[in-house]
């Protein structure tokens, strides 16, 4: 495991502040609303541009799994800048209706869909095919991080990213079959990009 290192180009994470905007792609400068919900904390648009610079280049055609979606402002940027499909799951009435208007409004069509349902329940049942990439960005209090990768192996595509958002100081371990491509920290929260390392000959993961 490669330690954190502090990277000034990822801010501290603001409360809810009223609304995040899209940064980059076709829906750039779109305003997505953020509620003063419990738990959720919005992350800044210039941590979310550090993350998808990494993520760029795996972007076009992705299929995303936005876990812990809050004001979705993960997976739309993905959808904004080139992801095929987006799935979110938000287990809070308030926000989840807030995602629905937000795809309404940004002519989402087919390529987001908004699930209302408690994520690590949800991850029980893997009926919505595999995805490339998957946000996992629980809130801090639920501790949500073992359970959740856990559950997640049916749901990844072959050489599948994941990203992981944690309290600073706080790694959680993907697990075996996962290695550690970025990661930066501040005081608040560290950063981490996962990719999902090759099988060898008889389909084994390295450890």
């Amino acid at each position: 495991m490669v330690s954190p290192a502090r990277n000034p180009t990822l801010p501290r994470r603001a409360g809810p502040a009223g609304s995040v905007r899209i940064i980059g792609g076709r829906w750039r400068g779109s305003k997505l609303p953020v509620a003063d919900a419990p738990g959720l904390r919005p992350t800044s648009d210039r941590a979310r541009e550090t993350l998808f610079n990494w993520l760029q280049p795996m972007l076009p055609g992705a299929r995303v799994l936005d876990l812990f979606a809050g004001s979705g402002a993960l997976g739309l940027e993905a959808l904004s800048r080139g992801a095929a499909e987006a799935l979110l799951v938000e287990r809070d009435p308030v926000l989840a209706q807030a995602l629905h208007a937000s795809c309404t409004r940004l002519h989402a069509g087919d390529a987001a869909t908004v699930v209302r349902a408690d994520a690590l329940d949800w991850l029980r049942l893997p009926v919505h095919g595999q995805f490339d990439l998957v946000f996992l960005d629980p809130p801090f209090a639920d501790d949500a991080w073992a359970t959740a990768l856990q559950r997640l192996p049916p749901w990844l595509a072959r050489g599948a990213w994941l990203y992981m958002e944690s309290p600073a100081g706080v790694a959680p371990a993907p697990g075996a079959g996962w290695r550690l491509h970025r990661e930066s920290s501040t005081r608040d929260a560290r950063h981490a990009l996962y990719r999902q390392a090759p099988a060898d000959a008889a389909g084994h993961a390295p450890a």
